[in-house]
């Protein structure tokens, strides 16, 4: 039953163009042939990343904020309310003023409470300015650094475009590929505990289709094209990550003063 299933995965009609086998790519050269189990060294390579995340977070990131001046806000905690809790979790997290209404009559408070209490649990929730910084000094640096070591690879280009398939693969461009894709599977596994944007179904989706792109560039050994496409994209995303931390910095400021005016 393996060797079926084996059979069946490898064929090379689903990996390969027309005309080339894995006999033609298997031959004696220097450099290295792209092949479909090569990526995965990338799942223990995207926990790897994790740990390297957390410990650079936690070691560098957050005292730098501390230095810069990022300060976190002071939030009033909101007081234990078990029936309030199971709705805020279950239910909603911004309840109508029909179901305020009830629950009033399930707690005995009045509705002023009641919304006073959703709105400090939702300010809970809500990331703190320095979680939001060391996300986007982990996401900064590994851009910074893959698009240095991008632009490392141009230089190994011997060719690009003649006998594309054929071609090996030099190192550079091998560790350029396996290190961006297990970047984007840590990415991925780690969504669900990183800050909440807005566009946080839009987010899944673009690393599910990135994963996928590499993956597929890597197997059909479209790796110099995929490099160059990677290079361009790493070349914007860590000034994004720059322009990300001045928005929320822009924000706060005027949150600030809107409160001191009101006051």
């Amino acid at each position: 039953m393996e060797d079926i299933l084996d059979e069946w995965l490898w064929q090379q009609e689903y990996w390969l163009p027309p005309g080339i086998s894995w006999q033609d790519i298997e031959m004696e050269h220097e450099g290295h042939y792209p092949m479909p189990r090569d990526l995965l060294y990338t799942l223990p390579l995207a926990f790897g990343f994790i740990v390297f995340r957390y410990v650079f977070e936690r070691l560098v990131a957050l005292p730098l904020s501390r230095c810069l001046g990022v300060k976190d806000r002071i939030r009033i905690r909101a007081p234990s309310v078990p029936k309030l809790e199971a709705f805020y979790k279950q239910h909603n997290r911004q309840p109508s003023q029909s179901e305020v209404v009830a629950l009033v009559k399930q707690c005995g408070l009045s509705q002023r409470k009641i919304q006073t209490w959703f709105r400090h649990r939702r300010n809970q929730d809500r990331p703190s300015n320095s979680k939001k910084f060391c996300e986007a000094s982990w996401r900064f640096l590994f851009y910074l650094i893959a698009f240095t070591g991008g632009l490392g690879c141009l230089f190994h280009f011997q060719q690009l475009f003649p006998s594309l398939v054929l071609q090996p693969v030099a190192q550079e461009h091998y560790w350029y590929y396996i290190l961006e894709l297990g970047f984007y599977w840590s990415l991925l596994l780690c969504v669900s505990v990183d800050v909440k944007r807005k566009d946080f179904k839009e987010q899944i989706i673009h690393h599910i289709a990135t994963i996928f792109l590499i993956g597929f560039s890597y197997c059909a050994n479209y790796v110099r094209v995929g490099t160059l496409v990677m290079l361009v994209h790493d070349s914007s995303d860590f000034l994004l990550e720059v322009k990300y931390q001045q928005i929320n910095s822009g924000l706060r400021k005027h949150k600030m003063r809107m409160i001191k005016e009101e006051r």
